[in-house]
């Protein structure tokens, strides 16, 4: 049986434009700076208006509109360009460690773009990322997640300073998805057993340039009136509701692999929750095998990695066992499979009447390999998970690290992309820091301005005064330091660490003569009432006089909003409670485009930090008592900023240059490119993991 993909939007354009169906069809465009450009140019304000889903965009496009792009010669030679370009990317083989072997990447969220919101924050944007890399490297790669019917959620903030969650409905049929189907046209169907029940799902496939990502949606009439909403929000419902989708994507997303025809050689478990699909391999061999589930358990490990990445306890999931029991008990109902073994590959420990199934443990005992997202959180998971290998040394603990990178051609600023194609040499970046500088300023105004054009908004939705929506448009200072947070609203991230000295984070902001802001964003899970707390204690704070203007929390922080700010801004600051930040690959987006990092010595950084790239505090500072390392660290952070920080950016010659500082911004991005690019993550994935697993060596 052949596969056929199915779009459900057709595009009625003429002959020399129909090159722009192709690339809306692919998101390959959403990493190709003059292919985005052109998809803006179509109709800017409708651009917007459909954020930036040019499926969505072509499938209203009016008729008057697409007669005077047919007649701009310009438009399409420069879509001729694009579409040339992107066919030899398509059709470029390359050579890699797997050979003709085929990886699965399973994970719960994927963040490739805005136009396609099923991503809640940092797990899936690195997802996304892998799949840009694979797809630039030729990796024989496929991945699969769920198609969140709802997403997560779009954020607005109230008026007193509380988050408010709205949800939409996310139409795969106006997005570049195509439903998978027989060649008689009908959908492909998989079914995962549930207790009682099987629910079903369809198959979309999303093309990310030369991986294939299959999505999973339950949102069908043949499925209960619950069921229909496994695949509804990302991370929401109860734990029956998470049992479920971790149950569709692990077990469901192999079956759905199968039905497109695809048996892959090895799969990698990006976070415990597709961890379930350890127990649909075991199934398979001792079903189809005949083998016992320690022979399965052995042969399918092998073929198995796992990427852990949380160091906190509350961030792996785990569930009651006897609710998970009633889970696994319908899927090796076929097999001659003894249940209590089976539960106990979840269980740390088994002997322990309250402990619970965990998908981390469950994850590093099905996978031949494990490893942390930096070199310190792989020493973080080794001390975490020790208890599973009693006999081992910490050290020897069998989990490794791999350390997270981010997909350059997605962060970089265009601008900034051509200065470095046309200046990067070997010795280093080959260009004026006047120029380097005047080219950063013009993204900084580019920053302030969209942030003004967003307050301006909000204030509108608040019903303020039209004083007051006018005044936005003068929020914030387009000349001024101009220091970057935005991540999660965790209590461990410590968003208002600097909140802690009010009276010093005020002479620093209000100095008349050195100008300094903070912009601040991001997401409190909805049910995270401590998280709310934090961004409204923030909130309140940008309200007082004192520092209305020099602090701004900006609502609605997704893909767009992230791009707009690591390019930016000037420093981009990191406040985790050290070791509990992973990775943090923010930061890597902001060093990218020449933002010097002033972080905590955690994750990622206590890799990246040197001496001329930006700033370090808190230096291997693991304090059990968070009050006196919150003290210290607050205390290192303002002396930074007022001893090194704020003078070194305002030190400038004689032509208003700040020539030490431009010299830190250089050694940011050249520190950062090519040792923190998700391009080096997936070669090295490949190389230590991926082909030891799909090969058997």
């Amino acid at each position: 049986m052949s596969v056929v993909d199915r779009y459900l939007t057709e595009f009625d354009l003429p002959t020399s434009l129909s090159g722009l169906g192709e690339l809306a069809r692919n998101l390959w465009w959403t990493w190709d700076a003059d292919a985005k450009a052109l998809m803006a140019d179509i109709d800017p304000k409708r651009w917007e208006a459909v954020k930036h889903n040019p499926v969505a965009l072509l499938a209203g496009i009016d008729d008057t509109r697409l007669a005077e792009l047919t007649d701009n010669d310009l438009f399409k030679t420069r879509l001729h360009a694009i579409v040339t370009r992107f066919r030899e990317a398509m059709a470029t083989t390359t050579e890699t460690d797997l050979g003709e072997r085929t990886a699965a990447y399973f994970c719960a969220e994927f963040g490739i773009h805005e136009s396609l919101p099923i991503y809640s924050g940092g797990l899936g944007i690195l997802a996304g990322d892998h799949l840009k890399s694979a797809s630039d490297l030729g990796l024989p790669l496929v991945a699969v997640g769920l198609a969140y019917r709802y997403g997560y959620f779009f954020q607005q903030i109230d008026p007193v300073g509380r988050q408010v969650e709205i949800y939409f409905t996310n139409e795969f049929g106006m997005l570049p998805a195509a439903l998978q189907c027989d060649d008689t046209g009908k959908p492909l169907k998989i079914r995962v057993p549930m207790p009682g029940r099987g629910v079903d799902a369809v198959i979309w496939k999303v093309m990310v340039g030369r991986v294939p990502l299959y999505l999973l949606d339950t949102d069908l009439e043949t499925n209960d009136v619950g069921d229909r909403l496994v695949s509804g929000h990302l991370y929401g419902g109860d734990e029956d509701t998470r049992i479920q989708q971790e149950m569709m994507l692990g077990v469901g997303g192999l079956r759905a692999l199968e039905a497109v025809g695809i048996r892959p050689d090895m799969c990698h478990l990006n976070e415990g929750h597709s961890a379930f699909l350890i127990l649909e391999q075991i199934r398979e061999a001792t079903r189809n095998r005949r083998m016992t589930l320690t022979e399965a358990l052995a042969e399918v490990s092998e073929r198995n990695v796992f990427t852990t990445h949380t160091p906190v306890a509350a961030g792996n999931d785990t569930f009651n066992v006897g609710h998970v029991r009633s889970y696994v008990h319908e899927l090796i109902a076929d097999t001659k499979l003894d249940l209590d073994a089976i539960m106990a590959l979840g269980l740390d420990r088994p002997d322990d009447p309250h402990s619970r199934f965990g998908m981390t443990v469950l994850a590093l005992r099905g996978c031949r390999f494990a490893n942390g997202v930096s070199g310190l959180h792989g020493r973080v998971a080794r001390f975490m998970w020790k208890h599973l290998w009693p006999d081992l040394a910490e050290d020897d603990v069998p989990i490794e690290h791999i350390t997270n990178g981010v997909h350059m051609a997605s962060w970089i600023a265009p601008e900034m992309d051509r200065l470095y194609r046309n200046h990067l040499t070997e010795d280093g970046l080959d260009v004026p820091n006047e120029t380097y500088w005047r080219l950063h300023e013009g993204l900084r105004r580019r920053l302030i301005d969209t942030v003004r054009k967003r307050i301006a908004k909000q204030r509108v939705r608040h019903g303020v005064s039209p004083t007051a929506v006018a005044d936005a448009a003068s929020l914030l200072n387009a000349e001024a330091l101009t220091i970057g947070f935005a991540r999660r609203f965790a209590p461990y991230k410590r968003a208002t660490l600097l909140l802690r000295e009010r009276k010093r984070l005020a002479a620093l902001l209000n100095d008349p003569h050195r100008h300094v802001q903070i912009i601040l964003a991001g997401k409190a899970h909805p049910r995270n009432e401590q998280g709310k707390d934090l961004m409204q204690e923030i909130w309140n704070v940008s309200q007082d006089p004192i520092f209305q203007g020099r602090i701004v929390l900006v609502e609605g922080y997704n893909i767009a909003l992230a791009r707009t700010l690591v390019q930016g801004v000037d420093v981009w600051l990191n406040t985790p409670r050290r070791p509990l930040e992973a990775s943090g690959t923010s930061g890597m987006k902001a060093a990218a485009n020449g933002a010097p990092n002033l972080s905590v010595d955690d994750g990622w950084w206590c890799e990246g930090y040197h001496k001329n790239n930006g700033w370090i505090f808190g230096e291997g500072a693991d304090s059990q008592d968070p009050d006196a390392q919150d003290a210290a660290d607050v205390e290192e952070l303002f002396n930074l900023l007022e001893n090194s920080v704020v003078p070194t950016f305002y030190d400038r010659d004689e032509t208003g240059i700040p020539q030490a500082w431009v010299e830190m911004m250089k050694a940011a991005a050249m520190g950062v490119i090519p040792e923190f690019s998700s391009a080096r993550m997936v070669d090295e994935y490949a190389s230590r993991f991926y082909a030891p697993c799909a090969l058997g060596v």
